[in-house]
């Protein structure tokens, strides 16, 4: 087999690193949850060592040698604490998590030179002062307990220190013996030990002699608050015998001192459990670039299809008909399959947003600790699936919203519990799909903004005139302005003016749109509405003034024609009465300034497009039907015209543009209309 580039596998490391460092972050947030409850995993604390070990492992065959350092001084610290050698505390947690983002820092800044190199030195020493600092010695009790020595002789340190954790909080000790048929002993075992996970913790499982040659027994080491009759009762099996250990040695041995944290029954807690390598072997890692170009190999492909359908309709036109009949099939039968292919490339492109929220919850913690305040972050809808693409450019932006939210909406505790909330602030981030579009929100129950305070600043900063009337959603608005920003002083997250135009831009660079929602003293909700993917779509071709455009079918809610008496103009602006509710127009001919007007007398048409609750009637001069299509990017030369997503080839050497609809409703509905193409 031959060997791979060394540049590709390089690459193929950084990726798999990367992936278990924002494994291990997430890890970390539940366990440093867990220690503020009072309920911290075992079994997480031995996840997060494998974590450190795998990372080392890797990084170490790569010649790595700085990762693989401080990963080697993270795993050290990490197999003290789930020993017990070490107590788990805040500090700990926020060594761990400065060590963590040094490791993002070198993984990252070595995607782009090989040579890149941070000085370890002093998160190595804040490491070495943890480990040394809590590494008082734990009285050996094993001697002083009423248990079998051979059993002692083969348990694990770590089996050792759980035995030790139950008998400091009172649990009996109890060895359940059972045997098993040879043929069924895998199966019977895990059914026995899962019902004994239920009342306690099962601290190690031996194996011991059977009374018949074809039968299997196991030991099973066990701590528990119920008593030896419930436990027999629940495994329901008159060849269980349980015995209670310990209890003459339990009153009389000196208790070992009192950790900082509590665990809760873990499963069996041998070394080198299971992990998760089987899932990770199943997956292939593919780089987006190469997903890109078999996009575009499909796009091809579709407008291949679309043009044999056209010769079938010049065959059939020119009297071939039986030509025409055996290109129709073909055609019919190059759709299906292309459509297959569509959706298989697609759904390889899709990843769940829960990747992109892993992130912004360290980026929370920080934020808040930076600036001394409580913060939560409530996650929800996780799953919900989005373009890669897209998710990465929306990174940025999110994170943007986040230390916005952090820094003027979350009140200071003192603030909050004077207001009657509670002292924690809560971020929220929600996700759901809504037809062809993700909705991501991203809601705060801090301060909220204040519309008069916002009209103020605007005001001071030549923004608006004085006196200007402006309703919440235009006040809102504002908000987005360049230059604007509501801080009297600069920090380092915010009162430069700089933040919000930009987050604005970049989502509408993504055909998105984002609102904005409000109560003063409740809190702030911002609403992110995205495509779901950027790549092939089915469109709309339409033609307005002579010049033909294409609208993402997605976003088409539904196609009119009505009569041009009935459009009414409300405050300078055209709408029609649509199932008893207000429809406002647009007209391209108005937008794009373009030099022949669309008719506006007799019968028009319009296209009635939506993202969110919001809805634009697009008014066009003729409805040419749907196609499929691959978007292609202006580039960054044209990266200024607002108003379109890009372009497109229709398959007859004619390109055309693709309308932003986001970008033209978030202009239209405010009535700005002062951007050209």
């Amino acid at each position: 087999m031959a060997e791979l580039p060394i540049s590709r596998a390089i690459k193929e490391f950084l990726g798999e690193a990367e992936e278990i460092i924002e494994k291990l972050n997430l890890d970390l947030v539940t366990l440093a949850d867990g220690n503020e409850n009072g309920e911290v995993d075992p079994d997480l604390l031995n996840s997060i060592f494998r974590g450190a070990h795998s990372l080392k492992g890797i990084s170490g065959m790569f010649g790595f040698d700085d990762i693989s350092t401080l990963a080697h001084h993270m795993e050290n610290l990490l197999d003290r604490l789930r020993l017990g050698k070490v107590a788990l505390s805040g500090i700990l947690v926020e060594v761990l998590f400065g060590a963590l983002e040094t490791l993002s820092r070198l993984v990252h800044g070595k995607g782009e030179t090989e040579e890149y190199s941070l000085d370890l030195a002093p998160v190595l020493t804040r490491l070495e002062g943890v480990l040394n600092g809590g590494a008082a010695g734990k009285e050996n009790l094993l001697a002083g307990l009423n248990i079998d020595p051979a059993i002692l002789s083969v348990l694990t340190e770590y089996e050792e220190h759980r035995l030790l954790e139950c008998f400091k909080k009172g649990r009996n000790l109890q060895s359940v013996k059972i045997s098993f048929s040879l043929a069924s002993f895998d199966q019977d075992l895990a059914e026995i030990t899962d019902i004994l996970k239920k009342k306690g913790e099962v601290i190690s499982t031996l194996p011991c002699a059977g009374d018949v040659a074809d039968r299997i027994g196991f030991q099973l080491l066990y701590g528990t608050s119920a008593t030896v009759g419930e436990i027999l009762a629940a495994l329901g099996r008159d060849d269980a015998v349980v015995d209670l250990l310990g209890e003459k040695a339990l009153a009389a041995a000196p208790q070992p001192k009192e950790e900082t944290f509590a665990s809760e029954p873990a499963g069996e807690g041998q070394e080198g459990g299971a992990t998760s390598m089987r899932s990770i072997s199943r997956t292939v890692r593919v780089d987006i670039d190469k997903l890109d170009s078999l996009m575009n190999v499909v796009g091809e492909l579709v407008l291949s299809k679309a043009a044999i359908a056209a010769v079938a309709d010049k065959a059939r036109a020119g009297g071939d008909l039986e030509l025409a009949v055996e290109l129709q099939k073909a055609v019919r039968v190059l759709e299906r399959r292309l459509d297959e292919l569509q959706k298989g490339v697609m759904e390889v492109r899709m990843v769940p947003v829960g990747q992109l929220f892993e992130k912004m919850v360290r980026i929370v913690r920080r934020v808040a600790g930076e600036h001394g305040k409580k913060v939560a972050i409530d996650i929800r809808g996780a799953d919900t699936e989005l373009d890669k693409l897209i998710m990465e450019d929306l990174s940025d932006p999110l994170m943007h919203i986040i230390r916005n939210a952090i820094d003027h909406g979350i009140e200071p505790s003192e603030e909050r519990l004077a207001a009657g909330k509670p002292e924690k602030g809560t971020i929220a981030l929600w996700a759901s799909q809504k037809g062809n579009h993700v909705v991501i929100e991203v809601r705060d129950d801090g301060r909220g903004v204040d519309p008069e305070k916002v009209r103020r600043k605007a005001v001071q900063r030549g923004l608006i005139a004085e006196g200007t009337e402006l309703s919440r959603d235009e006040t809102y608005d504002l908000l987005f302005l360049p230059g604007f920003s509501t801080r009297d002083e600069v920090s380092d997250l915010s009162g430069r003016g700089v933040g919000m135009d930009v987050v604005k831009n970049n989502i509408s660079a993504l055909s998105g749109m984002i609102e904005v929602d409000s109560r003063p003293g409740e809190g702030t909700t911002l609403t992110i509405t995205l495509p779901i993917t950027l790549a092939i779509i089915k469109a709309l071709i339409v033609r307005v003034c002579g010049k033909t455009y294409a609208i993402p079918i997605n976003a088409v809610m539904e196609t009119l024609m009505v009569e041009a008496a009935t459009v009414r103009t409300i405050e300078r602006r055209e709408v029609i009465e649509l199932r008893q509710s207000t429809l406002p127009l647009l007209r391209l001919e108005d937008i794009f300034k373009l030099p022949v007007s669309s008719r506006r007398d007799g019968r028009i048409f319009v296209a009635v497009v939506g993202l969110a609750e919001k809805k634009l009637g697009i008014v066009v001069d003729e409805l040419l039907g749907q196609q499929d299509m691959v978007i292609k990017s202006l580039g960054n030369a044209l990266s200024f015209v607002r108003g379109i997503a890009g372009a497109a080839d229709l398959g007859n050497q004619k390109t055309i543009l693709v309308l932003d609809v986001g970008g033209l409703m978030s202009e239209a509905l405010r009535g700005e209309s002062a951007f050209y193409v």
